[in-house]
């Protein structure tokens, strides 16, 4: 994929961890990139204990297919994204898998930055349907909006 100026400016705003991805992404082939993203899905750390409890008081991303719930929290300067998606939806989980480790360590501000179409910088419209790219697009913005809403 060729990288315009436009898009490069975008990447730019993404933290560092995610630009790695994006740039890895975006040097691949569309099937290698659906490859990369099932290896993320597969990658999606469990719900931790203390929050499977209070699954019920996670909010739930509507927008996507799949019953996607998501809580964030301050650890920091850091913001800390957990999420619970069922195996059987690998290109959520994926893509999810991408946003947890690209926004590792990663303050609000960082994260808010972000453009909110990285879906389109991974490439991945190429690779996945229309209805899976609006589920993968609410996503960034409801971790936006949670990040918004934190103490």
């Amino acid at each position: 994929m060729q990288t315009d100026t436009l898009t490069q400016e975008k990447i730019d705003r993404c933290p560092a961890a995610l630009q790695l991805i994006v740039e890895e992404f975006r040097e691949s082939a569309p099937r290698e990139r659906l490859e990369y993203l099932l290896e993320y899905a597969m990658s999606l750390p469990p719900l931790p204990a203390r929050l499977q409890a209070k699954r019920d008081q996670m909010e739930q991303v509507h927008e996507c297919q799949t019953p996607v719930f998501l809580f964030t929290e301050r650890d920091g300067d850091a913001v800390q994204f957990y999420l619970d998606i069922p195996p059987e939806s690998p290109t959520v989980r994926g893509y999810a898998a991408i946003l947890l480790e690209g926004f590792a360590g990663a303050t609000a501000s960082a994260v808010l930055n972000t453009p909110d179409d990285v879906y389109v910088l991974l490439g991945l419209p190429e690779v996945i349907t229309p209805q899976r790219v609006r589920g993968l697009h609410a996503l960034l913005l409801y971790m936006k909006k949670q990040v918004r809403a934190l103490p």
